[in-house]
């Protein structure tokens, strides 16, 4: 069997889709034994040796670029073999991944192509495995458009031509057995696009990667997974205390020493302290799905199965969610799979077509941050998105997602002007791919992990966000609400004398608390790009009074239905603007206005914790109930929260006016009453004005109630009171 001329430029060039037909060792028939060719450019000699005798066959070059072939006709059927390939600088010894049949099959990736494999990184990417009872790296990548796909790495000196791959066919992967490659060797896929354009990526099931400017992927163990920390208690994230702390790692704390930012092992010994100092119930990480611009803080995702490199090894993130949920810290991440960034080394234009993004610009170009949409209509897109989000708790145990930017994935017309989007099937503007997508990854994560918390960033009013997909929902079990954040932050930042024109702003959110599950949420979106810090958004002269207004603001979001989230820094009153290159001014601790603002933080996830109906009933209708929303001119707030007995209920007295105010306020159950918290307590570094704390009930009707109180609350604080057991 002689290589014609154009059979032997096809395995130079790697325009050939089968390598193995030709390459390997192969039987001619009838008898004439066995042909065994082997690529290896830059080789001056090659020997092949019989791994079950001492025969060795001398190579021939049969062209020069590094093609090598050696009939043995005395051998009817292929058999184990070894190389010995020379070279001008040195020689080695190694097998033939031509030498394999497939470690994968294309069969295997069915449910990939079909969009329900929620575990497609079992298969694709580069797993080390023992294959024909050899142990090396398994690759694989899909690329069905590509014309050429080598595989180059460490292993190969990064020789561009060496290790052309090949395809398995209809399911548009390509496939390479390595026996030589091992476990934390650097590799890319490069890939002759459909276009002509010849690319080298990196793997889109990369396990590990690189440092920075570096981006190419790692090799790593894919066998090593993970459980929780946590006991599984089918904790119901809707009645559960859901107390949660958002941050960025990389601007948190700085090493003293070297001024970096913490890496995970540091953080694994002071975060969960500190957290559970503060009595926060979990803590949400701004995304740490690798990434290649610091300034994107992780949203611009370019490897969605690894961990970034920044702050440690894929270990030492283990170990950093460990130690947190052995403090009894649940683990939220970030989740992005609204959009990713078209750095060419990446997912964009992957095998010279638009393969993970829409080929209409209408739909695969994200207008507000001139990223690319990922085409939710196409099943092996589905099953990749899903995978990351499975492989997250498989292989690190964390507890939840949140998801980013969900409503840029339910609009087409999405900061879209007229012209710019294409209207869906029925004429709508939903996207009904994106949708029937995440309805799909909330069930499957659900499925997988009962106990695990989704939670959607949706910025509009789009029904059943937190609804199960049975009943027509999106399968979320939380929501940050969007809107009620605004108005709120709306009214703390209007002057005092202004704020009784605002006074909607504070009441408004009721109207739709319980149209879903939600999280009330100060995130880090609200304290960036010149909107200033939240304790700054306090529209005050004076530092102190402006820290008193962040205290009853905390303590309004803290008493509010709904679970709560609340951005790093802002529990201590952060005067500066974040930074995402500089850490947080811990400095602030020092200065008692502050430390009363964290004291106070800790009291009320504390009461949030412990009080028996407080986290139960965040989303209970029936369980909240005004006691006077009309008070624009005093700009008070007052409202009721009940619980399964009458000494469960809770009080809420606000005073956001520069005025102690002394009134009387309706009161559903008679008896004595006394303050759980004030937020003008000495305690929290305040004046401590409004006076005593144990009250007795009046028996003559008040704000539509049975009864009343007559007590004072301090200007622009909170007071917090329940009924004494008779």
């Amino acid at each position: 069997m002689i290589l014609t001329e154009s059979e032997i430029k096809s395995i130079v060039t790697g325009s050939l889709h089968d390598p193995h037909q030709f390459l390997g060792m192969h039987n001619l028939g009838n008898g004439k034994g066995v042909v065994a060719r082997t690529w290896d450019p830059g080789a001056k000699e090659i020997t092949l040796r019989s791994s079950s005798s001492d025969h060795a066959y001398s190579m021939q070059m049969i062209d020069s670029s590094g093609l090598f072939e050696v009939v043995i006709p005395k051998e009817n059927s292929p058999f184990r073999y070894s190389l010995h390939s020379v070279y001008p600088g040195g020689q080695k010894e190694w097998l033939d991944p031509y030498s394999f049949l497939p470690s994968v099959q294309s069969s295997e990736l069915t449910g990939f192509n079909q969009g329900w494999d929620r575990r497609p990184f079992l298969k694709l990417g580069s797993i080390p495995k023992v294959h024909d009872g050899v142990q090396g790296v398994s690759f694989v990548v899909w690329a069905p458009s590509a014309k050429s796909v080598h595989l180059v790495g460490d292993f190969n000196f990064w020789n561009t031509q060496s290790l052309p791959m090949r395809n398995l066919g209809s399911c548009g992967c390509w496939e390479l057995f390595v026996p030589f490659a091992s476990r934390g060797q650097k590799y890319k896929f490069r890939v002759l696009g459909a276009d002509g354009v010849l690319r080298e990526k990196t793997d889109p099931f990369g396990w590990k990667f690189e440092k920075l400017p570096g981006n190419a992927s790692i090799i790593d163990d894919r066998s090593v997974l993970r459980e929780s920390a946590i006991p599984s208690k089918a904790s119901n994230p809707r009645t559960a205390p859901v107390s949660i702390y958002e941050m960025h790692l990389g601007s948190w704390r700085y090493h003293p020493v070297t001024k970096q930012p913490l890496s995970f092992l540091e953080l694994a010994k002071e975060l969960p302290k500190y957290l559970n100092t503060l009595g926060f119930t979990h803590v949400e990480f701004l995304p740490l799905s690798e990434y290649p611009f610091g300034a994107s803080w992780g949203y611009q995702v370019t490897g969605y199965y690894a961990s970034t490199h920044r702050y440690g090894s894929p270990e030492d993130f283990c170990t950093l969610i460990h130690n947190l949920q052995v403090a009894g810290i649940g683990v939220i991440i970030d989740w992005v799979p609204a959009h990713f960034p078209s750095d060419d080394f990446a997912l964009a234009r992957f095998d010279g077509t638009c393969l993970f993004e829409h080929e209409d610009p209408r739909k695969g170009m994200h207008a507000e941050w001139g990223t690319l949409c990922f085409n939710y209509g196409r099943a092996e897109v589905r099953s990749f998105l899903i995978g990351s989000a499975i492989s997250w708790l498989d292989r690190f145990g964390v507890d939840g997602f949140r998801v980013d930017a969900v409503a840029s994935m339910l609009y087409l017309d999405y900061a879209r002007k007229d012209g710019e989007w294409q209207p869906n099937e029925f004429g709508g503007n939903e996207n009904l791919e994106a949708i029937d997508f995440i309805k799909q990854f909330n069930q499957a994560i659900h499925e997988e992990y009962p106990d695990v918390i989704s939670i959607a960033e949706e910025s509009t009013s789009f029904p059943q966000i937190t609804n199960p997909p049975s009943s027509g929902g999106l399968g979320f079990d939380l929501k940050w609400n969007m809107g009620w954040m605004h108005d709120v932050l709306g009214y703390f930042s209007t002057e005092p004398i202004h704020r009784k024109h605002k006074h909607n702003q504070l009441t408004f959110g009721a109207m739709y608390q319980f149209s879903e599950n939600f999280v009330q949420a100060f995130s880090h979106d609200e304290v960036v790009h010149g909107k200033g810090s939240l304790v700054n958004k306090m529209s005050l002269a004076y530092q102190d009074d402006r820290i008193a207004n962040l205290r009853a603001l905390l303590a309004l979001q803290w008493t509010w239905p709904g679970k709560k989230t609340l951005f790093m820094g802002c529990e201590f009153g952060q005067w500066g603007e974040w930074n995402h290159e500089s850490a947080l001014d811990w400095a602030l601790l020092d200065f008692p206005s502050h430390q009363g603002l964290s004291a106070l933080l800790k009291d009320l996830n504390k009461l949030y914790k412990e009080h028996p109906a407080w986290a139960l009933i965040d989303h209970v209708a029936d369980k909240f109930r005004w006691i006077d929303c009309n008070d624009a001119d005093g700009q008070t707030l007052s409202f009721l929260k009940f619980g399964t007995y009458p000494e469960d209920t809770i009080m809420v007295a606000c005073n956001f006016s520069d005025s102690l105010r002394h009134r009387d306020w309706g009161c559903p159950h008679a008896g004595e009453w006394q303050v759980l918290l004030d937020t003008d307590s000495p305690d929290y570094a305040g004046q401590g004005s409004a006076g005593a704390t144990r009250f007795s009930t009046f028996d003559h009707p008040c704000d539509s109630m049975p009864c009343g109180l007559s007590f004072a609350v301090s200007r622009w604080s909170v007071r917090i009171l329940s009924l004494l057991k008779s």
